[in-house]
């Protein structure tokens, strides 16, 4: 793995993300010593010092990082950190400083590496072709953005000779991967404070399926324009690969998957027409890499889901609990689409707390127009992330609750919500965004539990 091979100790700015938990969970894996920093402390970052890795919450020069070797210490960032002393110190002191994506390409580039992007679906893909993979028992590791129900991690050593990867659009990170085979999911406008326009962020999407040497390996949703050779996916629509006879069976989704004159039929637990967008995807690469139609059915059936990812409860008081990751327009109308479909009747009430000021800007209309099929909204406050507030004059959950065309509808910190949550009158709650409203979730489950 050239480069990488010459470093012993391998220290990560910002540890505790999705993507940089998955990485320093590969090298410990490898034997290498490996510690870092993060802000504030996480239920990840917990585990991740559980697993023997090294973290450190204040942004000081301690003697850890005086000790390090210059020469066999490789510093990993992420782009989202923009201003650290720690960075500051590594800099000056001349270390070898690589981001994220840049060493997942090192990492995967001496493998066959399959690559999912795509602005919506690609964590539920990858983690489903992961645990298909493991199902056919390839040699693979996998490097997801989110955390699998089935392996209860983001990371998974089965092998080297396959990689599973996320390819993340932001900062324009997937063009540092060399993909064999890839999946792209969609090519809808976001991160406009990275790529501009939505034009800029499609030209993104078609420079990463360029890097498919094979077009015969690129399998793009029909419909998007990508203006390249590829093989197309789709459902309700002929493709070359997609999928039909969609049918709801008490809690399981039933679909026919159709490859030419073949007809295969899959059942499984994951509602939405959008997953079953994802799992045509998955299995239509995963036949091109000959995996038989009785092991995929089988991996289909088993599959779990992502933690985040429309994670289901239902209680004995007849409530039902549903949390979900979707900080995009085009990603709460699925999850609330799947909800309406399997609940039409159910009141709902949803609590939604915005990422980014520069998203909740560039897709107010969009936002406001999902969360009007809510019965009741609680709107917190917007979540900064990498983000300074005064850069956004004017860009609050206030602005955008204005949008909102609600009768019950109401602004709430994220400290409040809990006490609100418990005076509502609900059938169903809908908890989502993908910045900290997931510290609720234990507190919820444990309450309508007791409730």
């Amino acid at each position: 793995m050239n480069l990488l091979k010459t470093y012993q100790t391998f220290y990560f700015v910002g540890i505790g993300g999705i993507g940089m938990s998955a990485l320093a969970r590969y090298f410990k894996a490898s034997r290498q010593n490996v510690l870092g920093y993060d802000k504030t402390p996480t239920k990840l970052t917990s585990q991740l010092v559980s697993e023997g890795i090294d973290i450190s919450f204040d942004d000081i020069i301690d003697d850890k990082i005086k000790n390090l070797d210059r020469e066999k210490t490789l510093v990993i960032y992420t782009p989202a950190i923009k201003k650290l002393q720690i960075l500051d110190y590594f800099r000056q002191n001349e270390f070898q400083i690589l981001k994220r994506a840049k060493v997942l390409g090192l990492i995967t580039e001496d493998t066959q590496c399959i690559a999912v992007a795509g602005t919506h679906g690609k964590t539920t893909t990858s983690t489903l072709i992961a645990h298909l993979c493991h199902e056919a028992n390839l040699p693979f590791s996998c490097f997801l953005g989110g955390i699998s129900e089935n392996f209860k991690s983001n990371f998974l050593y089965c092998g080297n000779e396959i990689s599973v990867v996320e390819a993340d659009e932001y900062d324009r990170s997937f063009l540092n991967l060399s993909p064999d085979w890839a999946i792209i999911t969609s090519m809808d406008a976001d991160h406009l404070d990275i790529y501009g326009d939505k034009n800029t962020i499609e030209q993104g999407f078609r420079d990463f399926g360029n890097l498919v040497r094979n077009k015969h390996q690129l399998f793009v949703r029909k419909g998007a324009d990508i203006r390249i050779p590829h093989k197309t996916y789709a459902v309700n629509e002929a493709a070359d690969y997609y999928s039909d006879n969609l049918k709801i069976a008490g809690d399981l989704m039933k679909f026919d998957f159709h490859d030419g004159n073949e007809i295969i039929e899959f059942s499984w637990e994951i509602p939405g027409i959008h997953n079953v967008e994802n799992a045509t995807a998955a299995v239509a690469l995963l036949r091109n890499l000959g995996v038989d139609y009785e092991t995929l059915k089988k991996g289909i059936a088993g599959f779990k889901g992502i933690k985040r990812r429309y994670t289901k409860h239902t209680f004995e008081n007849g409530k039902i609990y549903i949390d979900d990751y979707a900080h995009h327009p085009t990603e709460l109308n699925a999850v609330i689409g799947s909800i309406k479909t399997f609940y039409p009747d159910k009141k709902l009430l949803i609590v939604f707390q915005p990422h980014l000021f520069s998203r909740t800007r560039d897709f107010a209309d969009g936002f406001a127009q999902s969360l009007n099929q809510a019965d009741e909204l609680i709107l917190l406050d917007i979540y900064p992330a990498r983000e300074l507030q005064e850069n956004f004059s004017g860009i609050t959950s206030a602005w955008l609750l204005e949008k909102v065309n609600l009768k019950n509808k109401e602004i709430s910190t994220l400290q409040e919500a809990f006490n609100k949550i418990k005076t509502k009158n609900f059938d169903i709650l809908l908890t989502v965004g993908a910045g900290n409203i997931d510290t609720l979730y234990d507190k919820i489950v444990e309450w309508l539990e007791l409730d």
